[in-house]
This record gives C-alpha cells, sequence and structure tokens, in this order.
C-alpha cells in the first residue's frame, strides 16, 4: 500500500527507512521530480553525516544565455518557453564545482556540450550503454528511485510511468528480488499534472511505489524547442529518406537532422512529384544514387513501425501524418500473421483462410483464435459444434467454407496493436499536448516500455525479429574517420560531450537483423571561430562505432555504402561524400599510410561536392528547405533575428572583418526594423555600446537579406 506524503514528510519517511548510505536512481531527462529532489538535496546539505549519491542521466536546464545581443535574445524566449521550469539545485552547483562533501553525481549520459568544462561530471560520468543501465545502477546498491507519473481519472488505482518507463521497468524486478532478501529498497513518485496518460506497460499499480507525494507537480515540464534546420541538415535528410522503406521500420533520434529525415518523409508521402525533382537536382546523376533498392522514392501504402529509445517529435509529426503506422503485435502468430498480411491495418483477420494459410505449427482451432483475441469470445465449442452468438450451430472444422463464411462477422481486431515502441520522450511543448489530446485508445498505440525491449535483441528475440523487419536505424555522428569508425559521444582528449546512450545497440541491431542497415548521418565539414575544417577525417582519438560495424553513412553530398567493403573501398566512398575543399589533403593521408594506391585519383564528379552547390539546389526549390519544417516556438520577427544574429557571428572574426565594416557604413533600414529592435530592447539605446548594438543589428537584418534598405 503507497504512503501519501508531503515533499518533507517523504523525506523524513526515506531517512528513517535508509540508516545508511542513500543511493538515488532518477529518471533520464523529463522524468525528475525536481521539486523533491531540490528538498532532499537542501536536506542533505544539512546533514554532512548521511551520504547521498545520485544516479541519473540527461539533467535538463535552461540553455545559458550569454552576453551582448544573444542574451538580449535569449532571455525572453528561455522565460516564454520555460517559465516555472523548477532547475535542479545539484546540478547549478555541479557546474560551478561545489557540491558538498558528502553528495555525488554519477550520470551515464550528459546533457549534450554542457557539461564539457566540468571536472566533477567529467570524472564521475559511467560509460555505459543504455540497455546496461539498470544493471549497472542496481549493482551499486540503489535503493531509492524517485520519478513523475501521470494519472487517469479514468484509472484510479494506477499510474502512468509516461516519460519515463525506460529504465524503472527494467530496475523494479532487480530491486524486488533485493526487497525480498531484506534490503531496505523505497520507491517514490510525483504526479505532474501536464505528462500525458501513457498506458500498456507503462501503467503500474499504485502500490507500486512506496510514497505517493500528495503534492502533484503543477511547473511547465521542460521541453526543447523545435530549432532550425539548416541547408546542410535538409540535404542529410534528403538523402536518407530515400533508404527507409515502405512497410519497414524506423529509428530516429531528437535534432535537426532527425527534423530534416522527417520533413524529408512527409515530403516523399504527400508531394512526391516535387520531392523527386528535389533530388534529382540535388544527387546531379543518377550515377549518385546507387542505394534507391535498399529503399524507395514512392509515397508509404503499407507505413512505418516506429522502433526508437526515444520516442521524438518527429515520429508523433510523421504518425498524425499516417506514415507511422504499421502495427506490431505482443505475441508471435498474431505477429506472423501481420506480416503475412492475413490481418488489416486495424488488426482484424482478413479472413478464417487467411488465418489458417499462416498459422504455425499445427491447424488452428476455435480456442485458439479466442485466446489470440480475434475471435469474440461468447463463441462457443461443445463436442465439434461451435454456437454463434446468434444462436447459430455449425461445424467446427475451420477448413469449412460453411463454417469460414459464418465465423467471419464474429472475428474481432487482435489486441495489443502498436505502431511505435518507445523507451522514453522528450520534446518541444506542442509534442506534450498532442499526445495529451489523443484519444486514449490512439495514444496507447504509442507503446512505451522498458529499454531493453527497444535497444536488444536478446529476450523476445523471435518475437522481435518478426516485428522489425527492414529496420533502419537512423542515429549522427560528429566525427567519421576515413576507414569508417564514428564518433558521437567523447571529443580525442577524454570529455565527454553526451554519451553513448543507445547508439551502440542499434548499430549492433542494424548488423543482426535481416534486411536491417544502421545509417549514421553526418555533417561533412563545420565552422569553428571562422575556421572551416573537415568532419571526415583520417584518424581520430576516440572512437564510438567500431569501424568492423561501419555499414552507411549519409552526408549532405550522398550516401556511402561501407558494408563489407575493403578499406580502400570504403575510403573511397567517404570520400566521394566529403567536402571537396578537404579531398586532397584526405587522398594524400591515406597513400602515405598505404592505404590507397599512390595513382588513385577520385571520380571527377566529386570535385563539385561544395556548398555552392548545394545552395544552387536550394534556389531551385525553395519550399523543400524550410527553416522550421516541424513548427517553430519562435515568431516571425524572432526567425528574422535568428538569421541576423547567425550572420553576426558568421562575419564578426578577424579574416571577415572588412565584409562586416562595409555592412555597418551601409545606409541601414530606420522604420522595417523597429519591431526587430524592440524585441532587443534597443528601440531607445542608452549608451554608446546599445548605439552599437542597434547599428548591428540593422546592418544584419540587411545583409542577411531580412530587411531591405528600401523601407
Amino acid at each position: 500500500m503507497s504512503q501519501d506524503c508531503s515533499i518533507e514528510q517523504a523525506i523524513d519517511l526515506l531517512l528513517a527507512r535508509i540508516d545508511g548510505p542513500i543511493h538515488l536512481g532518477l529518471p533520464l531527462g523529463l522524468g525528475k521530480p525536481n521539486h523533491w529532489v531540490n528538498a532532499l538535496y537542501a536536506r542533505m546539505r544539512q546533514l554532512p553525516q548521511r551520504q547521498l549519491t545520485i544516479y541519473t542521466a540527461l539533467c535538463l536546464s535552461r540553455p545559458p544565455l550569454g552576453d551582448g545581443l544573444q542574451a538580449r535574445f535569449l532571455e525572453p524566449f528561455v522565460d516564454r518557453v520555460f517559465a516555472d521550469y523548477p532547475e535542479l539545485d545539484f546540478l547549478a552547483d555541479l557546474h560551478a564545482d561545489r557540491l558538498p562533501a558528502n553528495v555525488r553525481v554519477e550520470q551515464f549520459f550528459l546533457q549534450p556540450g554542457s557539461l564539457l568544462d566540468c571536472a566533477p561530471a567529467q570524472q564521475d560520468y559511467i560509460s555505459s550503454n543504455y540497455s546496461h543501465a539498470a544493471r549497472d545502477l542496481n549493482a551499486k546498491g540503489l535503493n531509492v528511485i524517485a520519478q513523475l507519473v501521470a494519472v487517469d481519472a479514468e484509472r484510479p488505482q494506477h499510474l502512468s510511468l509516461s516519460c519515463n518507463p525506460d529504465i524503472t521497468l527494467d530496475l523494479l524486478p532487480l530491486l524486488d528480488a533485493r526487497r525480498v532478501a531484506g534490503e531496505a529498497i523505497v520507491t517514490i513518485a510525483q504526479v505532474h499534472e501536464a505528462l500525458p496518460y501513457m498506458a500498456g506497460d507503462a501503467e503500474l499499480p499504485r502500490e507500486r511505489f512506496d510514497v505517493l507525494l500528495c503534492e502533484p507537480d503543477g511547473s511547465r515540464l521542460f521541453s526543447t524547442p523545435n530549432m532550425p534546420v539548416n541547408l546542410q541538415d535538409h540535404c542529410i535528410g534528403l538523402h536518407a529518406s530515400t533508404l527507409v522503406r515502405d512497410g519497414g521500420t524506423l529509428q530516429i533520434g531528437i535534432g535537426s537532422m532527425g527534423d530534416a529525415l522527417t520533413a524529408a518523409l512527409l515530403a516523399r508521402d504527400t508531394e512526391n512529384a516535387d520531392y523527386r525533382a528535389t533530388l534529382k537536382t540535388l544527387r546531379g546523376s543518377e550515377e549518385n544514387a546507387p542505394l534507391d533498392g535498399l529503399g524507395g522514392l514512392a509515397p508509404f501504402e503499407q507505413g512505418l513501425y516506429g522502433c526508437s529509445e526515444m520516442f521524438v517529435n518527429g515520429l508523433l509529426v510523421l504518425a498524425d501524418a499516417g506514415i507511422v503506422r504499421r502495427a506490431v503485435y505482443p505475441d508471435e502468430q498474431l505477429q506472423a500473421w501481420a506480416n503475412s498480411g492475413a490481418l488489416d491495418a486495424e488488426g482484424r483477420p482478413r479472413s478464417v483462410q487467411a488465418l489458417l494459410d499462416g498459422a504455425a505449427g499445427e491447424g488452428l482451432q476455435i480456442e485458439t483464435l479466442q485466446a489470440l483475441g480475434v475471435l469474440d469470445q461468447r463463441v462457443r465449442v461443445a463436442q465439434g459444434q461451435v454456437q454463434l452468438p446468434n444462436g447459430q450451430w455449425l461445424d467446427a472444422d475451420l477448413g469449412r467454407p460453411q463454417t469460414q463464411a459464418a465465423l467471419a462477422p464474429w472475428l474481432t481486431s487482435a489486441p495489443g496493436g502498436a505502431v511505435l515502441h518507445g523507451g522514453f520522450f522528450l520534446g518541444p511543448q506542442s509534442f506534450y499536448g498532442r499526445l495529451r489530446e489523443l484519444p486514449a485508445a490512439q495514444r496507447a498505440r504509442f507503446a512505451m516500455t522498458g529499454i531493453r525491449f527497444i535497444n536488444e535483441l536478446y529476450g523476445q528475440e523471435s518475437l522481435k525479429r518478426l516485428q522489425r523487419r527492414d529496420a533502419r536505424f537512423i542515429n549522427t555522428a560528429f566525427t567519421m574517420t576515413l576507414l569508417g569508425a564514428g564518433v558521437a559521444d567523447q571529443l580525442e582528449d577524454g570529455r565527454v560531450l553526451s554519451g553513448v546512450g543507445g547508439q551502440y545497440n542499434f548499430v549492433a541491431q542494424g548488423h543482426a537483423l535481416d534486411d536491417a542497415r544502421s545509417i549514421l548521418l553526418l555533417r561533412s565539414w563545420r565552422a569553428n571561430k571562422g575556421q572551416v575544417s573537415s568532419n571526415i577525417v583520417w584518424d581520430y582519438g576516440h572512437v564510438t562505432i567500431a569501424r568492423h560495424l561501419r555499414d552507411i553513412v549519409v552526408t549532405e553530398y550522398g550516401i556511402a555504402d561501407l558494408r563489407g567493403k575493403t578499406d580502400a573501398q570504403v575510403i573511397e566512398a567517404l570520400l566521394a561524400i566529403s567536402d571537396s575543399r578537404f579531398q586532397p589533403q584526405l587522398i594524400e593521408q591515406a597513400r602515405q599510410a598505404g592505404k590507397l594506391p599512390r595513382d588513385f585519383r577520385l571520380a571527377p564528379r566529386f570535385s563539385e561536392n561544395l556548398p555552392a552547390r548545394l545552395e544552387q539546389v536550394q534556389r531551385a526549390h525553395p519550399q523543400r528547405f524550410a527553416a522550421f519544417p516541424l513548427g517553430c516556438d519562435f515568431d516571425q520577427t524572432e526567425q528574422a533575428l535568428l538569421d541576423a544574429l547567425a550572420w553576426l557571428k558568421a562575419h564578426a572574426r578577424p579574416r571577415q572583418a572588412l565584409k562586416l565594416l562595409r555592412a555597418l557604413c551601409q545606409p541601414a533600414s530606420t522604420t522595417a526594423s523597429a519591431a526587430h529592435l524592440a524585441r532587443l530592447d534597443l528601440a531607445a539605446p542608452r549608451c554608446w555600446r546599445t548605439h552599437l548594438q542597434r547599428h548591428l543589428v540593422r546592418s544584419a537584418l540587411q545583409a542577411s537579406g531580412q530587411l531591405s534598405r528600401e523601407s
């Protein structure tokens, strides 16, 4: 029986039940009960004799405001989007390296890039596959779980793990075993009023938690606003969309490249002629499109099944568009019927004969159909005869045409159909709102479950293989070596950007599943402080995905199929999708290492892999390159300012000083920029610095094409 407590009462109870060190597990991302965690942290600061270790991942915080124009732009936006979201107090102290001696924080995934220069976070980072997190945390003596949950007035005896069943579902059986052995274990839940109620595996009896906080959280859920999708990302998304096979399985991650892929899949399905025309211009020739057989260019007639550790906004957008709609079922026979076409899109059998044709092993019986949920439970069997709910009697032999015809009206849709399995979710506010407004039956088709089910094949492997046909596991990297190793989590000096998460799991599945492919998305080049460098390099001091797991790599310049290729073939394939500014150096490095012959020459058509060529594609098909294809949290004024500030950032460098000076010397618009200046609180400058900022903004708005000088 769960006990209702206030926040402070729950802390008192915890300190009384756990008489030694407290090993607290908090969910990854959204599901942390921040108010309670902050209260516990404050109490532990006053109890230096008690030890607290927090095990978690992806501690979310508002983006730093920076200074100058960036701060003027971000502060009102951050206040609007994040509102009263309660920051984690221990996270601020972690950043400042002022955690008390009795408190420690260990994470297996960091908010990307946020803790690069935080020594305690870097030292206490746990490099662990997402699917192994429950095992590793249990081994550390985890004795407390605290988590946000959702409620449904129509299900008063239950709670939903909502955004985070991922590790909790895998941990609970391990903790139960230790509880039976006599260890003190405490599980704590706090209701958040804005969390959508996810049913299925995510739904647990209330008594599964020892403590239920009686103070529901009504603050703003943390959100990840849709950010701009640039030209590089759009081109990457277009190429990758051709690899997705109709009727298959899709996994994608968060970020602008995932949004670009989503936008391209939408265009493929709903604006196919324009989609094909854009691809033709982007590719330049059919010689650059050798992999269409792996996926397709046609609209989706069968639809896709989503299997992704993170249920991202893009997958919900694809579901709303009717692209993510291929249902899978929690039983091998049901899934075999679905794969063979014996079940329609709603899970209803097309006929008794279709079920017989797709049955495994011995012939089907009436009782089997009822046990699987595809025949009305009111149908009765007695002495070789079947009685229908309308009173009609008939022969129980399912092979008889008369029996099949009479049973047809009593066939029912298979239960448990899901169009997506996800372990956790995180997204913009519109994503949470859309989930909340869905009818319960439709929301239940998004099946939130334990991370091991999604990220691993072992455990129900036969069922997973049936479900995950033609899988495309699509993830991102920030660097690739020319021999095919991927880098996604850590810099070569050892500092962790984020974490391996589930990337390795999906790459491994891409190799283990029949007809599956692992696809890594990569921007071929990057700019930093005015310097441009290649993201495809000869070598790197760290790898996330070893080169023996190389498969498909996509950049804005095309697709490289690396599976089963020799080293020289891999190098040539990656050179073909690298930026031409860096090809000569890369070729020479490969020659020096003896991995390319001295007379190697890259095909001439790949010498035009330059941003200018992509800009030509954008000018020819501007409708395919929207900055915010999945919606936007910025208003029109803010969108214009984003472009202007990006222009300033790109040109406020020593090499670009002359161009910047010329822009500043141009007469600036005095009327059309009024709204933009007001948004940055620069309408009435108060000092020389704000006068300069005002002119910078006006000039940048003009130079970036947001204003005309005539206005």
